[in-house]
């Protein structure tokens, strides 16, 4: 317990009046400074918003505005071209057909034992196509026989006759004999009764009667021998003649090439599908079964109108494409014009093409024959000095020409004046002028199209 029980309070301080400061003035340039450039932070701001705005208005608009093809005009020769479809063949080929049989059996059907892989080169003298020919074979065997057989029935035939000729010569003698006896018993008829002179008079008669028959049985039987053995060679040389021809037939069953190139097998209607033909087929006499080709003369064969025969000329050039190949493109020449006009198979009886064919120069390894392909042929040349737009540029309104020529970022309608055309290109006289840009699509809305 504290000793002082009412302690006094500590005296406290005296109580301050807060005094008021006046704040120090700022410069009047720094406040104007600040509120300019804010200003101008808000301007630029707010332009470049505007200019956003307008970029993204301008792309809708764009986007929503087609898309116009152009092409320029250029100084250049107008080509006239006309286009032949055709196949591709070969103008130096030797053909490889079916041996046909020289004989009756010509029609028979055969079997291919081996031939040439097609699309494999071949050399000349180098076998390409060999039939079964073992039934033949065994045919000229037993025909072969048959000439043995014959050969010997004339040998034999010769010592039967020989042996008939000599019995009948024996004959001869004896009746001769006999004649000789019976004149020397005539000579004594003086002294013979009538009766026995009469007698010996018949048997003499009889003697030679005989004689003379046995002399011209003689000649009888040399004829009869003669046609005979005539008979029989004629046999021999018949079965010879049959055995030599199977003979030079079977040499026909082995083909050899002719000539160095390409072997091509062709094709076959097998069932229902287009097949070539392959080793164990049967083919008929006379078939062509294969070609050799020469591959660096390869040439398209197609067919034109009868009205355009007029426009070619042989050493014409000519752009070739083969369809199988859609990157290649291959230099070619006029080769040569049909002179008669022909008839196609499904085609009316008034409706004519000419043959024509295009010589293709230069060799590519993947250029074989049958294969489909086209040849602009290059008929004709313009002026070199011609100013050429694509016909897909020209506009045709109420009997005008019109073009879309591009000025700026506008196009302007102008009638121009046209001259020659081909298919792709036209000439233009007057409207436009070399270099500038028309427009291909006309027939869709245009931007801003104007007219002059």
């Amino acid at each position: 317990m504290s000793a002082n029980p009412n302690p006094l309070p500590f005296p406290s301080e005296p109580s301050k009046k807060p005094v008021l400061v006046p704040a120090p003035e700022e410069p009047k340039g720094k406040t104007s400074w600040l509120i300019w450039g804010s200003l101008l932070v808000l301007l630029v701001a707010s332009i470049a918003t505007w200019q956003w705005y307008s970029a993204q208005q301008d792309a809708e608009k764009l986007a929503a505005i087609p898309a116009v093809r152009t092409a320029k005009a250029r100084v250049a020769p107008l080509h006239q071209t006309v286009r032949i479809t055709g196949v591709t063949t070969a103008r130096n080929f030797a053909n490889i057909t079916v041996p046909k049989l020289t004989g009756p059996e010509g029609n028979r059907p055969m079997t291919i034992l081996k031939m040439a892989a097609s699309g494999t080169m071949v050399k000349k003298g180098q076998i390409v196509l060999e039939i079964d020919g073992q039934s033949l074979q065994d045919h000229v065997d037993d025909v072969n026989a048959t000439v043995m057989q014959a050969q010997g029935d004339i040998v034999k035939r010769k010592a039967e006759q020989a042996l008939d000729i000599e019995n009948l010569n024996q004959n001869i003698r004896v009746a001769k004999s006999e004649l000789d006896k019976v004149r020397l018993d005539a000579k004594t008829k003086e002294l013979r009764t009538a009766l026995d002179q009469e007698v010996l008079q018949l048997s003499v008669e009889e003697a030679d009667a005989k004689y003379q028959q046995l002399l011209k049985d003689m000649d009888f039987k040399k004829q009869s021998q003669a046609s005979e053995m005539r008979i029989l060679q004629f046999t021999m040389e018949r079965h010879m003649r049959h055995r030599d021809r199977h003979k030079a037939d079977l040499k026909k069953f082995v083909v050899s090439a002719s000539m160095d190139g390409l072997a091509v097998v062709q094709p076959v209607f097998r069932g229902s599908e287009n097949d070539t033909i392959k080793v164990g087929d049967i083919v008929a006499p006379g078939q062509v079964a294969m070609k050799v080709v020469d591959p660096k003369s390869m040439q398209v064969e197609g067919n034109i109108n009868q009205t355009e025969v007029s426009q070619f000329r042989i050493g014409e050039t000519a752009k070739i494409t083969v369809d199988a190949f859609p990157g290649m493109s291959l230099k070619g020449r006029l080769y040569s014009v049909g002179a008669l006009a022909v008839m196609g198979g499904r085609q009316q009886s008034f409706i004519r093409t000419i043959p024509v064919r295009v010589a293709i120069e230069g060799f590519d390894p993947k250029l074989i024959p049958d294969l489909s392909a086209a040849a602009e042929v290059l008929t004709g040349t313009g002026d070199d000095k011609a100013v050429l737009i694509p016909r897909g540029a020209i506009v045709e309104q109420d009997g005008k020409t019109y073009v879309f020529a591009k000025q700026g970022a506008n196009f302007v309608r102008r009638e121009v004046k046209t001259g020659d055309m081909n298919d792709t290109q036209i000439v233009i006289q007057s409207g436009v002028s070399a270099g500038e840009e028309v427009a291909l699509n006309y027939s869709q809305p245009l931007p801003q199209v104007a007219s002059r």
